[in-house]
């Protein structure tokens, strides 16, 4: 951990991550410049409503804010939109507007992109949801009616799909895996919303290799998969995950790969640099190893977490990872790793989303899952928070039913 005392931080990324340690060290003290950059043209705004809220009601940046727009002033923040930057090099940021800004130490919060099938490049009416300026053209396009097909069974692709289809719109969802959410829940509740959504008129097609995306003589879009099935559509929205953005930290030097990889108080490989949110690579406590973590909640914590050890606090990261989810009117509360459980501890009933969860691996907590009682779901994450900050101490809770996650 650096042990002088920084008169200016730059922060580059304007998400929540950003944002959140930006005013983090105002509120831990810190009395010196503050940089806070990004390439959104607008300032920080709240990104969950985009895919849970995107039928539902028109999106204006307005609504979406993160702070009323006089904070960053307030806060003494130089708050920077609009520019990106392209390179950093001996403690400067060089920018695109031609500026150079100097730093006495930098986070790195520079979130991801959606990735891009190369296959689906070069179509109208073919879209990815990463931020506000994804919805305008996607809203349109699935207001205008017809099938609208979801690439990708995550919870982006699976908020949208419940979104759309409660709209009244014909709804197809192709998923790679053999189920969805394989990286959100355990195999009996990745079966549940598979049938949620089924239930609700939406057909959902796992195991789907797609091969290419071409337009019909009518001009409708149609998929094609590599078993020689075809989907037509009105609509197509690729929900295939994000990238992490490293590319600034590539050129910096800095250890990244899948993420920026971090130490357990946010630091890089120069010991100046930082990284939060969903492009930081940080080692889990549980799991035992680095792994990177793509939620709301998440990023929030972790930002303001390491903006306290850029002032030298000195407190490893060890909070539990928590995110929501609402389809159909359901709404799953996720905690922890869910996709590690080899088995899982269940009260309620899994079929009509009255329940809670807690996935184990080896014995051990290592998530939480529940519909309909967020008090059971507040107590299985003290359990988690126990596994956090003392592993070899947590205990699963009983008496509780039992069965295998896969």
């Amino acid at each position: 951990m650096p042990e002088t005392t920084p008169r200016t931080i730059a922060v580059v990324g304007t998400g929540v991550a950003g944002a959140t340690a930006a005013l983090a060290l105002r509120k831990e003290g810190f009395d010196g410049r503050i940089l806070l950059v990004g390439e959104e043209p607008r300032a920080p705004y709240r990104r969950p409503p985009l895919s849970k809220d995107l039928v539902k009601r028109a999106l204006a940046h307005e609504r979406l804010r993160l702070q009323p727009p006089a904070t960053w002033q307030e806060q003494g923040i130089e708050l920077r939109t609009g520019t990106r930057v392209t390179d950093v090099s001996g403690g400067v940021l060089e920018c695109s507007d031609g500026s150079r800004l100097p730093y006495d130490r930098l986070l790195l919060a520079t979130g991801g992109r959606a990735r891009i099938l190369p296959y689906a490049t070069g179509h109208d009416r073919v879209h990815t949801l990463r931020g506000l300026d994804d919805v305008p053209a996607l809203r349109a396009d699935l207001m205008s009616g017809g099938p609208l097909l979801v690439v990708g069974a995550g919870l982006v692709g699976l908020e949208v799909a419940a979104s759309a289809r409660s709209a009244g719109l014909d709804v197809t969802v192709l998923e790679a895996e053999a189920e969805p959410l394989r990286r959100v829940l355990p195999a009996p509740l990745r079966r549940a919303v598979l049938e949620l959504h089924r239930a609700h008129g939406a057909r959902v097609h796992t195991g789907v290799t797609l091969t290419g995306l071409t337009r019909r003589d009518g001009g409708m879009l149609a998929a094609a998969s590599a078993d020689g099935r075809s989907w037509d559509a009105h609509t197509v929205l690729v929900a295939a995950g994000m990238r992490p953005d490293v590319e600034l930290a590539a050129r910096a030097g800095l250890d990244a790969g899948d993420g920026i990889r971090v130490d357990a108080f946010g630091a890089t490989s120069d010991p100046r640099v930082f990284a939060a949110g969903d492009v930081a690579l940080y080692p889990d406590p549980v799991l035992g190893r680095h792994v990177r973590v793509e939620q709301w909640n998440h990023a929030q914590q972790h930002a303001a977490a390491v903006a306290r050890n850029m002032l030298g606090a000195g407190r490893p990261f060890t909070a539990v990872p928590w995110s929501w989810t609402d389809q159909y009117g359901v709404m799953l509360q996720i905690a922890g790793h869910c996709a590690e459980a080899d088995s899982l501890t269940v009260q309620g009933d899994i079929g009509d989303f009255d329940f809670a969860a807690l996935a184990t691996a080896n014995g051990h907590p290592v998530g939480a899952v529940a519909a309909g009682r967020p008090h059971d779901f507040r107590a299985l994450r003290t359990v988690l928070e126990q596994g956090y900050t003392s592993p070899s101490q947590a205990a699963v809770p009983t008496p509780w039913a039992t069965q295998a996650a896969g």
